[in-house]
């Protein structure tokens, strides 16, 4: 899975429609190999982005958890501590 798409699902506050976009930009960047697509490709690009940011925004209205939403601020202070101590100088 590309490393720069972040789970969306169960996080208090939800997940916002730029998230979600992000998400299915970084998406189909992965899947199409350009990161800028040409001028011949941008529609369709575009379109694949859409289709598949609506396709998320579905799915994580349908799904559902026991489990209690994740604090995003924690989640981000323990992936800053994560990659402190896997980047360390020796």
């Amino acid at each position: 899975m590309c490393r720069n798409i972040r789970t969306l699902h169960n996080f208090e506050p939800p997940a916002t429609g730029d998230e979600v976009h992000a998400a299915a930009l970084q998406y189909v960047r992965k899947v199409s190999g350009a990161a800028r697509p040409s001028a011949a490709n941008q529609a369709a690009f575009d379109a694949a982005v859409d289709e598949v940011a609506h396709a998320t925004r579905h799915l994580l209205e349908r799904l559902v958890t026991s489990a209690p939403a994740k604090d995003r601020d924690a989640e981000a202070t323990k992936a800053r501590a994560r990659a402190a101590k896997r980047y360390a100088s020796a």
